[in-house]
Order: C-alpha cells, then structure tokens, then sequence
C-alpha cells in the first residue's frame, strides 16, 4: 500500500517537553512561545460582536459592504490608496488564506507547481504548498532579511505558481522591499502575495503595504487578529489584482469561506478603531523593550530590538538549549528558531504577548539568576 501524507507534529507541541520545569515556578508558566494576543479588544468591538442580529443567515463570502468599505477607508488613512472595494474580500483570518490559496492557484494555472517563501519564515507557506500537493521552495534572505529573489533560480521562476513575502516578517521582524518584489513579480509574471498582519507593528519606518506599488501582479493580506486582538473572532482581508482576487472570491464561494456575520460586524468597528491601535503599539514597544533588556543581561546575547512585530529573535547559538534554560530558570516557553526553517536553527523567538504582570514575573526570575 502506497504511504499518503502524514501530517508533521505541530511546531508548538514540541515545547510540552518544557512546560514542567515552568510549572515548578510559583506563578506558574509564562507562555512567550505562540503569538497569540492576550490585550483586551475594544469595547465598542465587542459590543458589535454581541449586538449585529447578524447570526440568522448566510454571510457573504466575499465581505459585506460595510466590511469591505470599512478596510478601504483604512487603506485609504494608512497608506494614502484607493483600492476598489470589488478587490477587497474577506477571509477567515490570514491563516486559512496562506494555507488554502495554493490548492486555488494550483487549479487556474496547472502547469505551475512552486511556491516560493522567505527561507526564514512562519511554517504555513510552506505547509500551504504541501497541501497543495506543490513543490514548496525556500528562498533565501538579504544581508538585512528581506527574501532575495536574486537567488531564485531560472527553473523555479518557470515553475513558480506564486512567492510569498511577509514583511513584517515573522519571526525576525525584518521588511520586504516591497516595490522591487511587486516589480521581480511583474517582470517574471510570477503573482506575488504580500502577508502584512504586522504592518501596525512597523517600528523603523512608515507601515508600508505592497499595494502602494501597484495592483496589479500582487494581492496584499490583511488580518485584524494582531492590529486589533481578535485572533478568536477570525477575520482577515485580501485586496489587490483583480483578475486574481476575483478568481480567488468565486472559488472560496463554492468553497462555503465563510467569515460569520457577527465577525463581520465586529470587524467593521474595529478597522474603523485607529486610537486603540496607537495604544496597543506602546504597549508591545514596552514590552520588547524590557524582555531584550532582561534577556540580553541574563543570557549574555545580544538582543536587538525588531523592525517591526512583536517578537524578538536573535541568535542563541542553539535555540533548544537556550528554550529548555528559560524554562528552567525564567519558567517561560520561547520558541526555538528551527520552526521557522533551517536557517533559522541557532535562534529563538520570544513573542511578548503577555499581560505585563507575567512578563514582570519572567524578568523578576531571571533578574535572580
């Protein structure tokens, strides 16, 4: 009998090795592993959320109107475009889009089978490709972490079904040159998609969306799981070509992608919220700032701060050895940097998405040590 797929371990599920020796901490472990917000959303959100009457029926797949007019205005205060509302749609958060998208560009282009991906990066681009029955291919970085598509060879352009760029990037925190990517794109006909779910979070330059360099070639994505904490409630956007984005709405409306109505609703408030991103912004600068000062100090790394995100990565020289330590003596769970490919081995990602009454707690221990 022939062997099928075999799903690998989840990434995270390889730190409960750890989690007893952060249990022994009085306070208990302090998970610094998954990046899952813990910030309380909006109360105007969640008063939509609880109030639309929006549960009775079918939404649109697409967006309603009022949600796709509501991530246009924010395009439009953030980045200075105007992108139609015809290629703006909605999605069930920017993880089930990562995932699916190449089985969908697989079927309308069936003589390409690569996708392309930072070769440092979050594991669903590639686990996206392999679902798809693709060939995923790992692209290697710029001297400064953008993906550099110099290195991609003339054979895997050929084949190339479509490059993912994440800017900013997770884990490293590190950003595209987005106007180059759309313009590689473009000249290799190759259709570049750009995950931004972090762009609120840019700390070294104006947040930058790949749309402000065209439409055309390129489709943008857009979460409001970070921006605004509403990873349980799952919505995202996608915007950008329209011949791709219109493609990918028929499809998805067969496929019953649905985001719930009463998501929809919430997601309106919140991509018209812009003052409580402000204040989440200082709240996540805080925090990287005190765990890189506290961790740099105790581990003797050296410990930059990000270009953007919510994480710290640097290299650990091994980035297990160094996960089990922290559990040991800080009681929390980093994730060891090989979740985010090869390259990526000698690193740790910290992800500093806890209440600051337990990221207190992690540097008051290792402040001991």
């Amino acid at each position: 009998m022939t062997q099928g797929f075999t799903p690998p371990p989840y990434p995270y599920d390889r730190l409960d090795k750890f989690k007893p020796f952060a249990q022994k901490h009085e306070g208990g472990l302090v998970d610094l592993s998954i990046g899952t917000p813990c910030d309380a959303p909006a109360p105007a959100v969640v008063a939509a959320l609880s109030s639309s009457n929006a549960e009775r029926g079918y939404p649109p797949s697409i967006g309603s109107d009022a949600l796709r007019n509501a991530a246009q205005a924010w395009m439009q205060r953030k980045f200075e475009i105007s992108v139609p509302t015809s290629q703006i749609a909605a999605c069930i958060g920017s993880k089930e889009f990562v995932a699916t998208t190449p089985q969908y560009l697989k079927l309308r282009s069936p003589d390409r089978d690569t996708v392309l991906f930072p070769a440092v990066s979050y594991p669903t681009y590639e686990m996206g490709a392999i679902l798809a029955g693709c060939r995923p291919v790992a692209v290697p970085m710029t001297s400064t972490g953008g993906i550099d598509t110099s290195k991609i060879s003339a054979s895997d352009i050929k084949r190339a079904l479509m490059i993912w760029s994440n800017s900013p990037n997770n884990p490293t925190g590190d950003l595209d040159d987005l106007k180059a990517l759309a313009t590689w794109g473009r000249k290799n006909s190759v259709p570049v998609f750009s995950d931004e779910c972090y762009v609120e979070f840019t700390w070294s330059r104006k947040p930058e969306t790949i749309l402000q360099h065209g439409l055309e070639g390129v489709v943008a994505l857009h979460s409001l799981s970070k921006r605004s904490n509403l990873a349980g409630v799952r919505v995202g956007v996608y915007a950008g070509d329209k011949e791709i984005v219109d493609y990918l709405k028929e499809v998805r409306k067969h496929v019953g992608m649905l985001v719930p109505g009463p998501a929809q609703a919430a997601a309106v408030v919140a991509f018209g919220d812009d003052e409580s991103v402000k204040l989440q912004r200082d709240v996540y600068l805080h925090r990287l700032e005190t765990l890189a000062t506290v961790l740099s100090k105790w581990s003797g790394f050296n410990i930059d701060m990000p270009s953007g995100g919510f994480y710290l990565w640097f290299d650990a020289k091994d980035g297990w050895e160094f996960a089990e330590r922290v559990a040991k003596e800080g009681g929390a769970l980093v994730s060891p940097g090989d979740f985010y490919g090869a390259g990526g081995a000698n690193n740790v990602r910290v992800a500093v998405v806890q209440p600051d009454d337990k990221i207190a707690l992690v540097t008051s221990r290792l402040a001991r040590k």
